[in-house]
């Protein structure tokens, strides 16, 4: 048996199982809609100065988004982390690409009453700093969704740049 994937006229390449390869992600696909501030606080609970999502684009209902965020001098993490070398928390670039899953998965609908909340962290990497004034592009995707947890992958990148990269796995709660 090979593992090498092969072509076939008029079909793309195939994995090893003989399965089609999946298509390449356009992640600057024209959003199906976006959010902004306000239509993501009504989606999610958290507020500022713990709000760390500006806007989402919804690419795919349940599947892809990108959130932004801006990033500037005045984020009251950069007071302290680190005087005189200002950057973003790695913890808190995680917990922004968690928000972005969030509001792609409880703005399209059917979860009313619902909350997600963290089960897991993991293949976390960071891979260069964020800095104030820079522009946080947070892309999720949904990689398993089951009616109680699933899990996401997460990727943040400044100016085309990655940054961060996760496996986020959680779980739907009724809110109480």
């Amino acid at each position: 048996m090979t593992t090498e994937t092969e072509t076939h006229p008029g079909q793309g390449p195939e994995s090893p199982l003989g399965q089609p390869a999946p298509a390449p992600v356009d992640w600057n696909a024209a959003p199906i809609r976006t959010l902004d501030a306000v239509e993501i606080e009504k989606t999610i609970p958290h507020r500022y100065p713990f709000l760390l999502v500006d806007k989402c684009h919804i690419l795919e209902e349940k599947k892809r988004a990108v959130g932004l965020k801006g990033t500037t001098m005045n984020e009251h993490f950069f007071q302290g982390h680190f005087p005189g070398h200002p950057i973003m928390p790695g913890v808190l670039i995680v917990e922004a690409l968690a928000q972005t899953a969030c509001v792609l998965m409880l703005s399209g609908g059917g979860l009313d009453g619902k909350i997600a909340y963290f089960l897991g962290i993991e293949n976390c990497k960071f891979r260069q700093p964020v800095k104030p004034g820079s522009l946080l592009r947070l892309q999720v995707e949904m990689v398993r969704m089951g009616g109680r947890a699933g899990r996401a992958r997460g990727e943040a990148y400044v100016d085309g740049n990655l940054c961060t990269e996760v496996d986020l796995s959680f779980v739907l709660a009724p809110k109480s």
